[in-house]
């Protein structure tokens, strides 16, 4: 089973569309969201999303009463960390800030996290595997991208999107 995964949107909608388009073309039956959608504004692309979207709040998430309400057709969204079961068994602790599982890692297979905005994959030694998919943004790494867990291999794959255009110099 294919599960997306990716935060730190911070309002950037184009790279939440390509998000969604590349979820959708590889067949994602669940997309995973770890927190800072920031605003409403990122909502509308998420509709098209074919996978089932589970999201957690992140640290940035300004507008929480108008983001629930958006999402409330989409998916759900809830208070991190908490666990998620896939139907074939794979328990997913989805947070924004790793720091905040460390308490909570018995009988996990995964956890998911964002906040660091940087890419991570790792599995210890007693097999869970640790996934940061990077930001989607890429307003801190100027290099936006997303990540797909295969529950069967446990295997994960990151995806570039779209860099953004080069800075200009702003100095006279």
């Amino acid at each position: 089973m294919l599960v997306g995964l990716f935060g730190d949107t911070h309002d950037h909608i184009d790279n939440v569309r390509h998000a969604v388009n590349t979820f959708n073309h590889l067949g994602c039956e669940y997309v995973l969201f770890a927190g800072d959608l920031v605003s409403p504004l990122v909502i509308p692309p998420l509709r098209r999303l074919r996978g089932k979207f589970i999201a957690c709040w992140g640290d940035n998430d300004g507008n929480r009463i108008g983001i629930a309400g958006g999402l409330r057709i989409i998916g759900e969204i809830g208070e991190p960390p908490f666990c998620i079961q896939t139907p074939d068994g794979v328990r997913i602790l989805l947070t924004h800030n790793p720091d905040m599982a460390r308490n909570q890692l018995q009988n996990i297979d995964v956890v998911v996290s964002s906040h660091t905005h940087r890419a991570h994959f790792a599995t210890t030694a007693s097999g869970m595997i640790t996934i940061n998919p990077g930001e989607c943004s890429g307003w801190i790494s100027r290099k936006p991208q997303i990540a797909v867990l295969d529950t069967t291999t446990r295997k994960v794959e990151f995806y570039p999107l779209p860099e953004p255009p080069p800075v200009p110099d702003m100095i006279p």
